[in-house]
């Protein structure tokens, strides 16, 4: 198995927007954070943004449209649960400082590029993976 090497930083998309997470990177984060619940699998029968959370949540978002799903991360964390989420690591965004910086308990930057299942191509864009610790009643 490889171990995917990160690069921490602790804070205060192509147009395929199913693929999967390598299983490599899965593996090592279920191992550290024992996932429960993917709140956005490929081929759902539920909508993630509008049901509750497991205790410990893997979230691949649609990076066209990861910002509801980061805003669902934040509040899940103030519920007291973890959620790991893998996103493009793009610093220059308004998401980026206004969602990540200030609610983030961890962000590892993946070094190199990830190779999505699908098709087998490196991503377009670096990636990261942002950690949402359980923060209960913690005001927004």
């Amino acid at each position: 198995m490889k171990k995917y090497r990160f690069s921490p930083f602790y804070p205060g998309r192509s147009s395929n927007q199913d693929a999967r997470t390598p299983e490599d990177l899965y593996r090592q984060l279920d191992e550290e954070f024992h996932f429960d619940f993917d709140p956005c699998p490929n081929n759902p029968t539920f909508d993630g943004l509008k049901i509750e959370w497991g205790k410990s949540n893997y979230v691949n978002p649609p990076w066209a449209n990861k910002t509801p799903w980061i805003k669902k991360a934040i509040e899940e964390s103030r519920k007291g649960k973890t959620v790991v989420m893998l996103l493009p690591a793009d610093t220059s965004t308004r998401w980026f400082h206004d969602l990540i910086l200030p609610n983030a308990d961890e962000i590892r930057f993946i070094r190199g590029r990830l190779k999505f299942s699908k098709n087998g191509y490196p991503a377009k864009y670096p990636s990261m993976i942002v950690i949402f610790k359980p923060h209960q009643n913690k005001e927004a």
